[in-house]
C-alpha cells in the first residue's frame, strides 16, 4: 500500500556513523554533540523543551488531517526524539502516523540506548529502538504508527507529490550543512507536502528564509523556546 511513497536510491557511501558524546540538557533530557560536524543535535537549554516547542506545538498540532492518519516527513532524524514525541502526541490523541525520515549519519545503538527520553516521556524503550532499527520500507512500530528510517541524504530520495501533510526540517544548522538547506531542497519537499501542509525549522537565518520563499512557500517567524529568539513556520498554500 506504502511503497510507492518514496523510491530510494542508495547510496552507501553516505551511510556513515556519527561518532556523538552524550550531553545533559538543561531541563534534564539528553542532547547529542557530533564530533562530525561540531554542533548539538538538541539545544542545550533544553533538548526535550526546544522539541516540543518547535515540531509539536507549533507543527503537528498546528495541522488539519483527514482520516485519522498524519503522514510526516522528518529531514534529520538524529536522536529520534522527534519521531518518539509524535508518537507520544499519536497515543494521547488517538491518531495514526507514517513517519518517514532521512538520516544520512545514523546515531549508533550504544548512544540510542544511552538515551534518557523514552524514562522521561514514560513510552517503552523498546518503541524507541525499533525506530532506529526500521528499514528504509514502511514499518509497523506499534498497530498505529509506520515509520520508515532511510539511511540516506534528502537528495538522495524520491518523494511522492502531495502525500505529506508537515514536515519536519531538522537537518544540522546552514552553516555546516548549506546544502541541505537550499532552494532545490525545499523545491522537494513543496511538491511532496498536500496543500495547507506545515513545515517547521528551528533555524530563522535569512538565507533559510529566502530559500523557502523561492521554493513557494509562505513563512512566518515565530517566538522560539529558551535560549532561542525565534524559528520559522512554513506552509504551502491552499490552491
Amino acid at each position: 500500500m506504502y511503497s510507492g511513497v518514496i523510491l530510494i536510491k542508495f547510496c552507501m557511501k553516505h551511510n556513515i556513523m556519527d561518532s556523538s558524546n552524550i550531553v545533559l540538557s538543561k531541563d534534564g533530557s539528553h542532547t547529542l554533540f557530533s564530533s562530525r560536524f561540531g554542533e548539538h543535535y538538541h539545544s542545550s537549554f533544553g533538548a526535550i523543551q526546544e522539541s516540543m516547542h518547535i515540531f509539536i506545538e507549533a507543527g503537528l498540532k498546528s495541522v488539519t488531517f483527514q482520516n485519522s492518519r498524519l503522514n510526516v516527513f522528518e529531514v534529520g532524524f538524529g536522536t529520534g526524539l522527534n519521531a518518539l514525541l509524535t508518537f507520544r502526541h499519536a497515543l494521547l490523541n488517538d491518531f495514526s502516523v507514517n513517519y518517514y525520515a532521512v538520516e544520512a549519519y545514523p546515531v549508533v545503538n550504544e548512544v540510542v540506548t544511552g538515551l534518557n527520553y523514552p524514562v522521561l516521556l514514560e513510552v517503552d524503550q523498546e518503541v524507541f529502538a525499533s525506530m532506529h532499527h526500521s528499514s528504509g520500507k514502511l514499518t509497523a512500530i506499534t498497530p498505529f504508527f509506520n515509520l520508515a528510517l532511510m539511511p540516506v541524504r534528502l537528495q538522495d530520495v524520491q518523494l511522492e507529490s502531495d502525500y505529506f501533510d508537515i514536515v519536519y526540517f531538522d537537518a544540522f544548522s546552514p552553516d555546516t550543512q548549506p546544502e541541505m538547506w537550499s532552494v532545490s531542497c525545499f523545491e522537494k519537499i513543496y511538491k511532496a507536502m498536500k496543500r495547507g501542509g506545515v513545515l517547521t525549522t528551528y533555524s530563522c537565518k535569512g538565507s533559510v528564509k529566502r530559500a523557502l520563499k523561492s521554493a513557494g512557500f509562505d513563512i512566518e517567524k515565530l517566538p522560539g523556546p529558551p535560549g532561542k529568539r525565534e524559528f520559522l513556520r512554513a506552509r504551502k498554500g491552499e490552491l
